[in-house]
């Protein structure tokens, strides 16, 4: 697992298994999955929150219209992080 930090209140969380989850302030945006491919959630937060996610999609990702990647419900990008099972 790797954790980047881009600038001020954006970082990614890259997962050995190539999950990418992309994170606006403290809060889980956009990401991608072998399954999904490329996603962002259509859950509006602020004008800022929306400059990251396409900044992600546009810069890191090499999206070329990032409006055309799927917006889906936030628990689809929040379900891109494994929770730890404890025994």
């Amino acid at each position: 697992m790797k954790l980047k930090s881009f600038a001020t209140n954006r970082t990614l969380l890259t997962f050995d298994d190539g999950t990418e989850v992309f994170f606006s302030y403290q809060t889980p945006v956009a990401g991608y999955s072998k399954e999904l491919g490329y996603i962002k959630t259509k859950s509006w937060y602020s004008s800022t929150t929306t400059r990251h996610i396409n900044r992600y999609l546009n810069e890191y990702c090499d999206v070329p219209n990032p409006e055309q990647i799927p917006s889906v419900d936030q628990s689809q990008i929040t379900n891109l992080v494994p929770i730890p099972v404890r025994y």
